[in-house]
């Protein structure tokens, strides 16, 4: 079963879903996983660790994948674009940021160029700036975003993206949403959550067993692990993630936590050695109810590739369009 879009025509792929490059859990390893399978693998570019990434490459093989990067990690470190262009990635994404200074070198080597937006201006902006692929990035999502929600988001980045194939991304983990992004008018999805509970997601089992039993009601948008980590994201952004000890603690205390940040700081960062989730950060999306077992990369393509499909489909025989005036 294939799904065809301007999508998997621009990235020369078999099915339109693509890999979120989930900071360390979208390693080489997943992302060739991905597109093995007919996606695209987008290996997680996260906060900038050239070791890490130089291994994330090695460990993809000769898989075509592509990477992700925060933009102004980029910013503070312009020798990470540099290492991944020198490997020929099928091209780069850009989230977060202005991406006006690394879009014409992006370019120049041959990758594509994919801009992840979370307004419709941002997508307008970036359109005009030569993006060959919009992701419309809704709330739900898990990690970082703004405030938008995906499907409303989705068709109006649509509107403005003309010839520009765009990707739908949060609250996407299955088949129904894959569907459902393209009757919107996007080309394909991006997904990270769902991948997160894959067999080679570079996480821990108990990280997979808990989005395995989260619910969405159980995720949480917030500042808090940014302000113990001191990551320093700017507003509107404020990262998606699974509610457990510490943001009950700490939830609506947040000038508080900056007072005593010394002292959080050290416990936290114990605890993250530890894995101790109860206290540590573990991004996830709403989809998690969506999440009943962890599979292969590439069960996890073919599944959703497989139920889109069906449901695609059937839809003309599920609902039936009365061109008759009732009256």
């Amino acid at each position: 079963m294939t799904i065809s879009t301007r999508l998997t025509e621009l990235l020369t792929i078999k099915h339109p879903v693509l890999l979120a490059p989930m900071d360390t859990i979208s390693s080489g390893a997943l992302a060739a996983a991905v597109s093995h399978a007919g996606g695209f693998g987008i290996i997680g570019g996260g906060y900038g660790d050239e070791a890490r990434l130089a291994r994330d490459f090695e460990a993809a093989g000769d898989a075509r994948v592509g990477v992700g990067f925060i933009t102004w990690s980029m910013a503070r470190n312009p020798r990470l674009l540099d290492l991944a262009l020198e490997r020929k990635p099928a091209a780069i994404m850009l989230s977060f940021g202005d991406i006006t200074p690394h879009a014409e070198r992006i370019k120049r080597v041959g990758a594509l160029l994919i801009c992840q937006v979370q307004s419709v201006a941002q997508a307008g902006d970036v359109a005009a700036r030569g993006a060959d692929a919009i992701i419309a990035q809704g709330s739900e999502a898990g990690g970082h975003g703004a405030a938008r929600a995906t499907f409303p988001l989705v068709p109006a980045v649509v509107d403005v993206a003309g010839a520009v194939p765009v990707i739908a991304a949060g609250g996407v983990a299955d088949g129904r949403g894959l569907a459902a992004a393209l009757m919107l008018g996007a080309d394909g999805v991006l997904m990270g959550t769902r991948f997160l509970a894959s067999t080679e997601a570079a996480t821990s089992a108990e990280a997979k067993r808990r989005v395995v039993a989260a619910a969405g009601d159980s995720t949480i948008r917030s500042t808090l692990f940014d302000i113990v980590r001191r990551r320093e994201w700017p507003a509107p952004y404020t990262g998606r993630a699974l509610q457990n000890e510490f943001t009950d603690r700490w939830r609506g205390r947040e000038a508080e936590l900056m007072h005593n940040l010394a002292r959080e700081e050290a416990a936290y960062e114990e605890a993250r050695r530890r894995g101790d989730l109860d206290i540590a950060v573990l991004h996830a999306g709403e989809a998690v109810d969506l999440i009943d077992e962890v599979l292969p990369a590439a069960e996890i393509v073919a599944r959703t590739v497989a139920e889109a499909t069906r449901l695609i489909a059937g839809a003309s025989n599920r609902y039936k369009a009365n061109e008759q005036d009732p009256t």
